[in-house]
Formats: structure tokens, sequence, C-alpha cells
């Protein structure tokens, strides 16, 4: 999946986006490699192409050098490299843990030139005996030019060779180093994670490369597009097995520096990018598949865990989702192995390495008896997420990471088609619509949003690769290519997706060369469409934003236009298409006639969109991404129809499908907060609710209610909001008690089980009579036997923030040693988050000091907690004030870049919609500015125009919610 959004599973409402690691931290070196640095001059470039001797300097000026630019210049390609690393385990004497490694590196001249330039970051190099951090030799009796000097541009984190002649064009050559450096816990790079088992503590060597990480390990051209084969070889101590992408050649005993090591030796892997490498030492242990299947499939992970079972279902998923792989590409696995290992410290959720997935315990472990149903479907599509990779983006790879969105908008996609065929009773690919489509909608309404691909002069630096690891790149990536699926047909969008895959094996492309591999098996097809796919799907990937189409059904108009949340915000991106889409418009009556339409202009007249009396509905299955809004009749005749039967049947088609039914209260509440509909017109799309017992519109509802709760929690509009939400819950919270036997059994339909957690959570939001007494009786038979949890795995998430919430520091206390006792990832990320639902602030100081303590929290995980007691009305202020005061300390302890602290803005600011919170947010921007850190601008700007568009929504509708929560409790 690359690492971006597949974070762990979001809890309650507290968070909405998945998200990715920075991979940068500020260059380190020790005194005796910075007293050598400052002794090497500077070389700069003259007129004939080769280098003179210049000034030195340490921060590269603006300057045409390049050594000063952060792309690689394209006159050398690497062949293959040969690795040795041998990470210690221990700490040293200064309390360091380190590695030591050499590398090699075949690589072949394009064009000439008396410059090497490598990347390098974070590494010292052993000098050679020309005292030189490297030495180059020719192959294949090509004789190699004398290395002047070498250097590091630590800004760019290259090292730079210079040579006294230029090489030859068409020749190869070795470039051999040898280099020391930190296993530190940063996460990223070449890194440590550690555990404690029986008491002892563990250290894990492990990996994360991506995006530009792979140079922080060894020297290495760390770009995508410089695809190369790996020789690996890791010496490492006698107790632990070493992985890596390749399947094992063999392991032999050795000793180093008086040290008996083992020396393991690892088959050559395909030619592939080096954010995609990975390697991990540790004592693990491993299930794996029988013999009979023609792939190794091998789980690995903590003895503990692994023993107790909760590696089983990933074994048993994986290779029925490898195989739904190949035959939807229609091309085999291209591996003999796929290892996939759960490790205990890890930044993202899961990431992609070929051969040698890594995740977080909690996207790959799952305990029958302890774990939830959320963890289960996390699991299973996080699984089909990563291995949708390992031909899509593994073994055709994008050119440069400008276009990053295809390769994981593309596995966000197809790992609903994996999970389905995995789990084909829990209809899992409807949930695309809330987990992907509307995630979405929600920052692609922002005028801070940002087009899914853009050129790749634009995105240069590390820090803006990392921030293209956000929610459009993978949600909307997902949702316009199932856009694409659908008006094609699955079978041509398969089929297109195997040339592609077949012609571009072992290469790099950029998204115009999948438009036209689809392009010709659409011209052997039957399918219509109005323009080319290019010129149709470059207005949705080259301009941000999406449409919200408006219906009026008493003349046939169709009109488009940019969907913004905030109606007076100003866009100042400019865009070649005007904020124009090609739109597939797919609709039905109430009379069951359907039909389908393309809008590419701003407004068309369509005749069969006139109605008379009947209803008409758009955007069937919200299949297309896009909004829709209907005049004010065909509304109420919408409205009409759920109030009086929203399951009634004509001939064998359901008159309004479930998930139409969650889309219409979702764009109604959006269409509200952009001031295109009125707000009382989105709240009875709620009244139905009474006789409603599907999950996605419940769903869908409380995903909407909570800017509600967010927006009015703190003033006099809460109270009336709590009643009328009562009176709707209560009869789902009734349905339930029932078909589970008074909350003794699991309701049999897998969305009921989902939808029997909204019934509960909302009932004991809304004081529901019962509720809170049914989570509290629960949570104290539990702490009156901690070795037996008789709370329903499905409801622990909501019984412990209730139970907690409605009790004090006894009930805290134990969950707080619960949490830390826990042995299954997802239990402890449940504690994690019902421990912030407490209303004695100063427990929640407590926890806000355990947060930033690496001994309390984990790293991975500090950002989430932070979040979850920003959600508690309680807590909101206190996180607020904690993380202005310590936003410095923060990001450097934590050295996470832009998306921990992006992170951080984000789920803190939810909240804010007063004029003082604005000033409050905008002075921590000039903070920042005038600070040394670059990154976590974007969030900010984004919180605070969801800012700027509360306050304006408080101020518009405070009033006519009021009256509305009003009128319904009389």
């Amino acid at each position: 999946m690359g690492k971006g959004f597949y974070i762990s599973r979001p809890l309650g409402f507290v968070l909405c986006g998945l998200g990715i690691v920075a991979m940068l931290t500020i260059f380190s070196l020790s005194v005796v490699y910075t007293k050598e640095k400052r002794k090497n001059q500077v070389t700069a470039i003259n007129e004939t192409g080769m280098v003179t001797t210049a000034a030195p300097h340490t921060t590269p000026a603006p300057s045409n050098e390049p050594w000063d630019k952060y792309r690689l210049p394209d006159t050398l390609l690497p062949e293959y490299y040969n690795v040795t690393l041998w990470p210690r385990l221990v700490p040293d004497e200064q309390g360091m843990y380190i590695f030591t490694g050499t590398s090699g590196v075949a690589l072949t001249c394009i064009k000439e030139t008396n410059l090497i330039i490598i990347h390098s970051n974070k590494l010292n190099y052993t000098l050679t005996l020309e005292n030189h951090h490297a030495k180059l030799t020719g192959l294949g009796g090509t004789s190699a030019p004398a290395i002047l000097k070498t250097w590091f541009q630590t800004q760019t984190q290259f090292m730079v060779i210079l040579l006294n002649e230029k090489l030859e064009v068409g020749k190869s050559y070795w470039l051999y180093m040898e280099f020391r450096g930190e296993l530190s816990d940063d996460l990223a790079g070449f890194y440590r994670s550690q555990y404690t088992e029986n008491g002892v503590k563990k250290v894990v060597a492990t990996t994360q490369m991506q995006a530009t990480a792979a140079r922080n390990a060894f020297p290495c051209f760390d770009e995508p597009s410089m695809k190369a084969v790996f020789h690996l070889t890791l010496q490492h101590p006698p107790e632990t097995v070493a992985l890596a992408n390749g399947m094992e050649l063999g392991t032999e005993s050795i000793t180093i520096e008086d040290k008996k090591l083992l020396q393991t030796r690892f088959k050559p892997t395909e030619k592939m990018s080096t954010y995609l490498l990975a390697f991990v030492i540790s004592e693990f242990t491993k299930i794996q598949s029988s013999e009979k299947t023609n792939v190794l499939i091998r789980i690995w992970g903590r003895k503990e865990a692994i023993e107790s079972g909760q590696g089983d279902y990933a074994l048993n998923v994986t290779f029925p989702i490898l195989k739904y792989f190949e035959n939807y590409y229609n091309t085999t696995y291209p591996l003999s192995k796929s290892d996939q290992v759960a490790l205990p410290d890890f930044a993202a959720g899961a990431m992609e390495n070929w051969g040698l997935v890594t995740y977080r315990e909690q996207s790959l472990f799952y305990d029958p008896k302890e774990s939830s149903n959320g963890d289960k479907e996390w699991v299973v599509t996080v699984i089909a997420h990563e291995l949708a990779h390992m031909w899509f983006g593994n073994l055709v790879t994008m050119r440069w990471w400008n276009d990053l969105w295809l390769n994981e908008g593309f596995a966000s996609y197809v790992s609903y088609l994996g999970a389905d065929y995995a789990e084909p009773t829990w209809n899992i690919k409807d949930l695309m619509v809330l987990q992907q489509v509307q995630r979405a909608f929600a920052v692609d309404a922002l005028v801070s949003s940002h087009p899914l691909s853009s050129r790749e002069d634009e995105v240069i630096t590390p820090d803006q690769i990392s921030q293209l690891f956000d929610t459009i790149t993978y949600s909307k990536g997902a949702a316009v290519l199932r856009m694409l699926s659908e008006f094609l047909t699955e079978s041509v969008f398969a089929k297109g997706l195997h040339n592609y895959l077949h012609e571009y094996a072992y290469s790099n492309t950029v998204y115009t060369d999948l438009w036209k591999k689809l392009q010709e098996v659409n011209a052997d097809s039957r399918i219509q469409l109005p323009a080319s796919i290019k010129e149709i799907m470059n207005r949705w990937i080259l301009q941000m934003g999406y449409p919200v189409v408006t219906i009026d059904t008493r003349t046939g108009n169709i009109s488009q236009q940019h969907f913004l949340i905030h109606p007076e915000a100003v866009v100042e991106k400019p865009s070649d298409y005007n904020y124009e889409w090609f739109v597939p418009i797919t609709w039905m009556k109430s009379g069951s006639n359907m039909g389908q339409h393309w809008l590419l202009t701003k407004t068309a007249l369509y005749e069969p969109m006139k109605t008379g009396t009947d209803w008409l509905l758009a955007n069937l299955n919200v299949m297309g991404y896009y909004r829709v809004n209907y005049d004010p009749q065909n509304w109420e005749r919408l409205l009409t129809q759920l109030t009086t039967d929203h399951k009634v049947r004509l001939s064998i088609k359901a008159v309004i499908p479930v998930l139409n039914r969650g889309q219409i209260i979702d764009d109604a509440f959006n269409l509200a907060r952009a001031q295109i509909i009125n707000i009382t017109l989105a709240l009875r799309t709620t009244k139905y609710l009474l006789k409603e017992k599907e999950y996605i519109p419940w769903e869908s509802a409380i995903r909407n209610l909570q800017y509600f709760f967010l927006m009015f929690d703190r003033t006099e509009v809460y109270g009336p909001l709590q009643t009328y939400l009562r009176r709707n819950v209560q009869p789902l919270f009734d349905h339930f008690q029932n078909i589970t036997s008074n909350w003794t059994q699991k309701p049999p339909r897998y969305m009921d089980q989902s939808n029997q957690i909204n019934a509960i959570s909302m009932a004991c939001r809304t004081g529901v009579k019962g509720c809170s007494e049914l989570t509290r009786m629960w949570y104290r038979q539990w702490m009156k036997n901690p070795d037996s949890n008789p709370i329903p795995p499905n409801l622990k998430n909501t019984v412990y923030c209730n139970a907690i919430a409605a009790g004090g520091v006894e009930e805290w206390d134990f969950g707080w040693q619960m949490f830390k006792k826990s042995t299954i990832a997802a239990e402890a990320e449940k504690l994690l988050y019902g421990l912030s639902c407490t209303k004695e602030p100063w427990l929640l100081n407590r926890y806000l000091e355990f947060t930033i303590d690496p001994k309390q929290v984990r790293k991975q995980d500090a950002a989430f907690a932070i979040v979850y007691i920003s959600g508690n009305v309680i807590g909101q202020p206190l996180v607020w004030d904690f993380v202005r005061a310590k936003w410095e300390q923060i990001t450097k302890d934590y050295d996470d870049g832009s998306f921990f602290f992006g992170r951080l803005i984000q789920g803190i600011t939810k909240k804010f919609s007063t004029e003082f919170e604005l000033k409050q947010l905008q002075r921590l921007k000039e903070d920042i500015a005038a600070s040394s850190f670059s990154f976590g601008t974007q969030a900010i700007e984004q919180a605070i125009e969801k800012t700027k568009a509360n306050i304006k929504w408080v101020s518009k509708n405070k009033a006519q919610v009021m009256n509305w929560l009003t009128e319904q409790s009389t």
C-alpha cells in the first residue's frame, strides 16, 4: 500500500484520514566526519562541462549546479547493487545502535560526465587509501578515471564524486563504498523496533524506504525510475533470522571483530526501485503455507502473537487474494515467495516491499477471541491493498512521485475487490462509498485541495513528495478509478490493465500510458464514450475538486459547478479545463425506468430528466465522483418516498438502493454546508431513520451529524440535538437488543454487526435509557476479573469509551493497566481511544504527558492518542494548549515531519468555530513560519480554511437548527 493512508483504522469519529510518515530528519554527523567534510572544497562546472575547483559552501544557494538540484542527472544508470549490512542489536559504549555496511553498484554511463552524484543521507564513510569516500573501478576491461575528491551536499542529500576524466558513454563501472549509520528509532530508512518478551527486551532491525529513505541505509540512486537488481547479504546475531525481498540462498557462521555471527545471502531481486527494498533481522517466528501452493507464503511476528494464532487469518486469506489478482490482472505473480511481517513499531499501516511486505501489527494480526469485525476487515483490506501493489506499482512503477496517485489510488480501489473475493458474504465493496468516496469528497471540497497529478517539476523535494501521501492520493484516486471502471465496464478495465502490465513490466510509466492501453481495449469493445479516455480522465486528475450536478426535473435542465464547502472561498489555482468535468450521469425514476447521460458542458438540456410527478434519483450506487442537487419539488418527492417506504420494491429493483439512501443524506448535509440548500432540508433527510436498519445510511448520517456535535456541543443547541437524535436512535437500539437476545448474541449479517456498534454508540451519546448502564456493567465485570473480558469484541471501542467517561480514576487506571499489559495491537488501540473519553481534566492532562513519552505510548501511536483526546469536549482545549506549548519539542522528538504535525493540526482544530480560535490558529501559522520548520503549512492552511467556514456556518445556521430541533420535540 505505500505508507500513506493505511494507518490503523480510525476509532469512533475522531480520525478519518489515512496517513503516512515523512522520511526526513535533520542530518547529523559525528565531529570527526564534520571536520573532514569541511576540509573538502566544493567544485563547479565550467563552460566546457568539466569540473573545476570553487569556494566551499555547506548550504546550497540557488544555483544551476547538478548537486544543488534535488533530481539526479540523467548521466548514469545503475544496473545492480551488492549490499552487505551488519546491524548491531545492542547499544555501543555511547548508547547508540549502529549498523555498518559495504555497497557496490554497477553503473552504466548514458551521457558523458566527470561527476558521479549518488544519494546518501545520515551515513558516515570510511576513507579509502586515496583519502576518498569511494573507490571506482572499470567493468568489462574498462579503465576508470581517478577520483579527485568527494563531498556531501546535505540539503539535497547527495554524495558528489569528482573525477579527473569523463566516463565513457556505454561503458560500465563499479562504485564501492564502506559506511556506518545509526539504527535509530525514527521509523524511517534502516531503523530499530523493540518489544518485550518474557520480561526481556528484544530489538528488531527493519526498514521503511518509501519514499526517500533508502539513501539512509546505503548510498544509492534513490529515484523510482532508477530500477536495478539488488544482491543482499545480512550479518546478524546467531539467535536471529534475516529476511529480505529475495529468498534466502544460505546462511553460514562467521566471526567479525571477535563476534560470532550468522551471514545470510539472498537471491537477487527482480529489477526494481529502491523504495521497495526491505530487510528485517529479528527473533520472530513464522507460520507458512502448505507445500501445495506454488508460492511460499510466510507470516512473521512476535513468537507470542504467532503461537496464539494471531497470524492465522492473514495466512488463510493471502493465497486466495494472490490468486484473485493473478486472474484479475491475467498475469502470474512474479515472485516465488510472499513474506509478510508484523512489526511492533511501524509508522504507516503497511508497505508493499516486493516479496517482503511489512505491517503494523494491527494491520496483519487478528485474534478471533479479542478482535472486532472492524479489525478483521482492516486486515483483509490492507493485505489486499499491499498484494495489489505486487503488480501495479512494483512490477510496473510510476516514473516519478507526481504520479503516486495511480499507484495508491489503484491499490485502494482494487483492495475492495480482493477483500470481497476473500470474504464474499460481507458485501465489502459497498463500503468504498463510505471509506473512500465520502472521505475524498470532504477534503476535495476545499480550495486548499490539489489535483491528483501534477507536473514533475512541482514535486521535487522530499518534503513535497511526502505531502502527496494524503487523502486525495489514496481516496480520490480510488474513487475516480472506480468511476472509470464503471463506465468502461470491469472487463474492459481489467483487460486494459493486463496489456499495460505486460508491455511495461519491470519498467516505469506515466499515467497516460495506462490511458493508452485502456483506449486500445475500449476501441475493440462496444462501449461508446463521448471523448477519448485521456480527454475524459484528464479533467478528473489534472484539476482539483469535483462538481455538484444540479438536475431540474421540471425542465430537464442539467448543470455542473465546482463544489466548494466554503461558498465564499476563492479558487486561486488556475485550471486548463475551467473546473468543468465530463460527468457520467446515471439515473432512475420512481417508475423504475433507468438511463444514463454524459454532461460535457456547464449546462445541458436532457428531456428524459423531466419527471412530472415521479421522483428522480441520480448517480446510482454513487459510482460517479460528484454530488447531486435537485429542484425543490424533486427533493420533496425523494423525502416523501423515504418517509413512507424507503424499501418499497417495484419489480425486482429496490426503488432507492441502500447506497443511495446514504448518498442522499451525505449530499444534502454537504450541500447545506455549502449554502446551496437550506439546512433544515438536510436535517429532514434524517427523519426517516426511525425506520432504517441498514448500516450505510446510518453511518452516513452519523458522520454528518458529527459536524453538528463538533459545532454545538459547547452551546445551547446541544440539548435539543440530543433529544431529537435520542428519539431516532431508540428504535435501532431496541431492534438490536431484540435480535441479539438482550445483547447476548451477535447479529447474523456482517453489516448488521457494524450497525449494532452505531446503535449503542449513538444511544449512549444521546442518553437512551439503559445504554450507559449496559456499558458500565460490562466494564465492571471485566474489572472484577481482568483475565476474562466479557465485552463483545465488536463493542469494545464503544464500551471502553462510555464506561471510562461515566467512571472516575478507578476505571481510567484499570484501562491504562490493561493497555500496558495488552499483547494484541488492535486491543491496545481500542484502549488508547477509550482512555481519551474520561471527563476528568487532570486525567486527560496526565494522559497527554504520557502520549509524548515513548516509554508509555509508542511513537507510532502518539499522534492518534493526542487527537483522540482532542475529540473529547473537555480535552480539546487542553490538547490545543498542550500542542501549542510543545510543538517544537514534539516535532523534534518525533522527527516525523509534515505528516505527524499535519495529523495533529487536522485532528485538534476540527471543533474550531470562533474568531478567537481562528486568531490563535493564524498566530501558530506565523510562529511556524518564523521558525526553521518547513512542514505542516498545508495542514494549517486547510485548518484555517475550515475554521473560517465553520464560523460562517454557525453564524448562518445556529438559529435555524435550534428552531427546527425545538419544533421536532413538540
